[in-house]
C-alpha cells in the first residue's frame, strides 16, 4: 500500500515549509504562519450529467438549447 500525499502549500498562507504534526495521521504544521490543520478525506461526491430521451441531436445542438443539465447541487451534499 502507497503512502497518502502530502499537501504542497498551507490552506492558511499559501507558503511551502509544512511539516507532519505529532497530533496525529493527516495532521501538519506550516512554518511560515505558524498554524496546525489537518487533511481529512471525507468520501465520494455522486455527480453525473441528465439528458433528454432524444439522443438523435447532435451535441452542439443539445448544448444550444439547453438541455444538457446538472445532476447535482454543485457538490454541496456529501453520500
Amino acid at each position: 500500500m502507497s503512502e497518502r500525499a502530502a499537501p504542497f502549500y498551507c490552506p492558511y498562507c499559501g507558503d511551502e515549509d509544512l511539516r507532519p504534526s505529532e497530533e496525529g495521521h493527516g495532521s501538519w504544521e506550516c512554518g511560515a504562519c505558524n498554524r496546525a490543520f489537518q487533511l481529512k478525506f471525507l468520501g465520494l461526491l455522486a455527480r453525473g450529467v441528465s439528458r433528454r430521451a432524444d439522443f438523435s441531436a447532435p451535441k452542439a445542438n443539445a448544448l444550444e438549447k439547453g438541455s444538457l443539465q446538472r445532476a447535482d447541487n454543485g457538490g454541496d451534499e456529501l453520500i
